[in-house]
C-alpha cells in the first residue's frame, strides 16, 4: 500500500467527489450518510474547503476506508479469521520433541521475526516537508467538524504514539484530538487506555509528555490502534503479524516516539501534566453527544509530511458506520485471546447496533450449572471485555450469532428470570446511562439452557394491548409486540415521560398476563417499527441496577434520565445531521436519500 489512493481506486470502487465542501459538516454529512448504504464506498474528497475560514485546502481527504467487509478483508489481504487461526496456533505453541519437530516449527519461528517492528536510523517519507515550531498551523490540515454541536473541529482518525516514563513502553492508540486554535489540540485519551496511564506516571514526576499523532499511511495502522491489546504490547507488533513483515519506523523530529516511515502527516508535541482545558462536546461512536470535560492539551512543536499527503478521517454517530466493520476484523481476530480465560467459549459477536461495549452476544460449550455466570465474571473481569455492558449466553445448540432473528426466538424461547444476574462493575468512559461516571450496571443472561415451560398466559393484538395500558396511564402513546410466537414476547412502549416509569411499571403489572418483557422508551425520536435502532437505544440508555426489573415480568426503562429518576448527571442529545447541509447536498446530487431513509437511520429528529 505504497499508495492508498490508487489503491483503493483499484480494489475499492473508490468514489472520487470533485465538487469543492466545507470540511464543516459536508464532508462529515457525505461520509455518513454514504456507510450506511448498502453498496457502500470509500471516498476521496478532492476540493476540502473551509468557508467560515476562508481556506482551500491543498490536501484532499480520504474517507470511509472500511466500507464494508469485502474492502476490510482486502485491507488485511486474508479473512479476519485465517489471522485468528494464526494467532491460535501460536498461543498453543509447545516446546519441540525429536529433531523432526525441530525442523518443522522452523518456517514458523522464522516467520516470527517479522512481527517486530524495525527502527530505521534515517528519515521517512513522512518527512519530507518539516515545518519548524514558529511557522506551525494546524488549519494548513482539513480538520473536520462533524456535528453541528462539536466543540470545534477534531482529528477522527490520528494515531496517538506515546511512550512510557522510563521508555520501555510504547502505545499506539485511536482517540479523537480537538482542534483548539493553530498549535493546539485536546487529548482524549480516556482514563482507562495505556495512554492515559503513561500520562499519570509524567504527572507524578512533573515532566512533560512527548506525543507524536500520525494521520494516513496504510488503513491497517488505523485498525491496530483501536485493537484490544494487552497492556504493555506495542500495537505494532499486531501490524507485523497480520503483514507478515517489519513495520518500518523512523524517530520523530522532536522527540523519541518512532512512527511508521510512510504515514502522510505527522504531528510531533508534548503535553504538560500541569494544564487542562476543557473537550468537546463531540457526538461520539454511541450515537450520543459525549459532554465537556476537562483533558490535557498538546501543544505542537512541528508538523511533518510527505509532499503530496492525503487526510484520513472517519465520521462517527449512529450506526452503521465504518467502526462495523473495524470491529467485525478485531471480534474475529482477537477469538483466540479470549479462549485461554473462557476455554469452552465458541464465538463471540459484538453487534453495532449494540455499539459494540454495550452489547455482546456469546455461544459456549456449558458443562455444568452456573458456567454461563462463571463466563459471565470472567468477560467482565478481562481487558477491554470488562467495559460491556450487556452479555448474552446461548447454548452449542443455538443459531449462528449472526442471524439475529433465529437467535433471538433462541434466547426469548430461554429467557429465565431466575437466570439474569444484575451487578455493578466499571462501564466505558463515554457511558452516559450509569448515575456515577465510570461505573455502572451490568446485565448477564443465561440463555444455555433447555426452553422455559409457560410464555404468556393471553396475547393481545397491539390494539387490545395498547388500549388496556391507556385506560390505566395517559402517558403511554404507542405499542409494538415482536416476538410473539416465542415464549417470551417483546412489547416495546413509548411513552410521554413526566414522572420516573417505576410508577407506571407498577401500575401495569395488573396487566402481567399479557406481558413478560416490557421495554419502555420516549415516544421523541424513537420508531417503534425500527428494531434496529430499538436496541441501539435500549442498551445505550440504560443501567441495569437502576433500570431492569425482573418481577412480576422483565421490565426495562430505556427511557432518557432526568431528575424525576434519581439521575444527576446531564444527559446528553443524540447526534442528528443539520436539515439544511442534507437539503444542500441532496440538490447537488452528491447524496440521494428519502424521508424513510432519514426516519430509518435517524438522521434528524422527528
Amino acid at each position: 500500500m505504497q499508495d492508498v489512493v490508487q489503491w483503493l481506486k483499484d480494489n475499492g470502487n473508490l468514489k472520487i467527489i470533485d465538487e469543492p465542501l466545507d470540511v464543516e459538516l459536508e464532508i462529515p454529512h457525505v461520509a455518513y450518510v454514504e456507510v450506511k448504504t448498502e453498496d457502500s464506498r470509500p471516498i476521496l474528497f478532492t476540493n476540502p474547503v473551509n468557508k467560515a475560514k476562508g481556506i482551500e485546502y491543498d490536501m484532499p481527504v480520504l474517507m470511509n476506508i472500511f466500507a464494508n467487509k469485502e474492502l476490510t478483508e482486502k485491507i488485511f489481504g486474508k479473512h479476519p479469521d485465517d489471522v485468528a487461526k494464526g494467532i491460535d496456533e501460536l498461543l498453543k505453541l509447545k516446546p519441540p520433541k525429536g529433531f523432526k519437530a525441530k525442523l518443522a516449527m522452523l518456517p514458523k519461528l522464522f516467520s516470527l521475526k517479522n512481527v517486530f517492528p524495525k527502527r530505521l536510523n534515517f528519515k521517512g517519507e513522512c518527512q519530507e516537508v518539516i515545518i519548524p515550531k514558529d511557522e506551525v498551523d494546524l488549519d494548513i490540515l482539513p480538520i473536520l467538524k462533524t456535528w453541528e454541536e462539536d466543540g470545534g473541529p477534531f482529528i477522527t482518525m490520528g494515531q496517538v504514539y506515546t511512550r512510557s516514563l522510563d521508555g520501555e513502553m510504547q502505545n499506539l492508540g485511536m482517540y479523537r484530538l480537538q482542534q483548539y486554535d493553530k498549535n493546539r489540540l485536546g487529548m482524549h485519551w480516556q482514563i482507562h487506555k495505556d495512554a492515559s496511564h503513561f500520562f499519570d506516571q509524567y504527572q507524578r514526576a512533573g515532566k512533560k509528555m512527548p506525543v507524536t499523532v500520525a494521520i494516513g499511511g496504510d488503513p491497517l495502522y488505523i485498525w491496530c490502534g483501536q485493537a484490544p491489546m494487552p497492556h504493555g504490547m506495542f500495537e505494532m507488533l499486531l501490524y507485523g503479524f497480520v503483514r507478515n513483515k517489519n513495520a518500518q519506523l523512523v524517530k520523530s523530529i522532536t522527540n523519541d516516539i518512532y512512527i511508521p516511515r510512510d504515514v502522510d502527516v505527522v504531528i510531533e508535541g508534548f503535553v504538560d501534566p500541569e494544564r487542562m482545558e476543557i473537550e468537546g462536546p463531540f457526538g461520539d461512536h454511541t450515537g450520543y453527544y459525549t459532554l465537556k470535560e476537562p483533558f490535557p492539551v498538546m501543544d505542537v512543536e512541528t508538523i511533518t509530511m510527505k509532499k503530496h499527503p492525503v487526510f484520513q478521517a472517519t465520521v462517527v454517530g449512529k450506526p452503521p458506520l465504518e467502526d462495523k466493520y473495524m470491529g467485525w476484523a478485531t471480534e474475529r481476530i482477537f477469538l483466540p485471546m479470549l479462549k485461554p480465560m473462557a476455554p469452552d467459549l465458541i464465538d463471540y459477536n459484538m453487534p453495532e447496533n449494540g455499539v459494540f461495549h454495550n452489547l455482546i452476544l456469546a455461544k459456549m460449550k456449558t458443562l455444568y450449572k452456573g458456567h454461563a455466570q462463571q463466563f459471565m465474571h470472567a468477560f467482565w473481569g478481562v481487558g477491554q471485555m470488562s467495559f460491556v455492558k450487556h452479555a448474552i449466553f446461548v447454548g452449542e445448540d443455538a443459531p449462528e450469532l449472526e442471524e439475529s432473528k433465529a437467535l433471538a426466538v433462541h434466547i426469548l424461547n430461554r429467557l429465565d428470570q431466575s437466570k439474569i444476574l444484575i451487578t455493578q462493575g466499571i462501564v466505558d468512559h463515554l457511558d452516559h446511562s450509569s448515575s456515577e461516571q465510570f461505573v455502572g450496571g451490568k446485565l448477564g443472561v443465561d440463555a444455555t439452557g433447555d426452553e422455559v415451560e409457560e410464555g404468556v398466559e393471553a396475547v393481545l393484538s397491539d390494539e387490545a394491548l395498547l388500549m388496556k395500558m391507556q385506560e390505566i396511564s395517559s402517558t403511554v402513546v404507542g405499542l409494538k409486540q415482536y416476538m410473539t410466537e416465542t415464549k417470551t414476547p417483546v412489547c416495546v412502549i413509548s411513552v410521554d415521560k413526566k414522572k420516573s416509569q417505576r410508577k407506571l411499571i407498577r401500575k401495569l403489572q395488573n396487566l402481567k398476563e399479557h406481558i413478560k418483557l416490557l421495554v419502555i422508551v420516549d415516544h421523541e425520536n424513537n420508531d417503534l417499527d425500527d428494531a434496529y435502532m430499538l436496541i441501539w437505544r435500549v442498551v445505550n440508555n440504560i443501567d441495569a441496577g437502576r433500570d431492569v426489573i425482573l418481577k412480576p415480568f422483565i421490565a426495562i426503562d430505556a427511557t432518557n434520565k432526568s431528575e424525576v429518576d434519581g439521575y444527576e448527571r446531564e444527559w446528553p442529545g443524540d447526534t442528528f445531521c443539520t436539515k439544511e447541509v442534507l437539503d444542500r447536498l441532496q440538490e447537488k446530487g452528491l447524496i440521494d436519500i428519502d424521508e424513510a431513509f432519514i426516519k430509518k437511520f435517524g438522521l434528524l429528529p422527528f
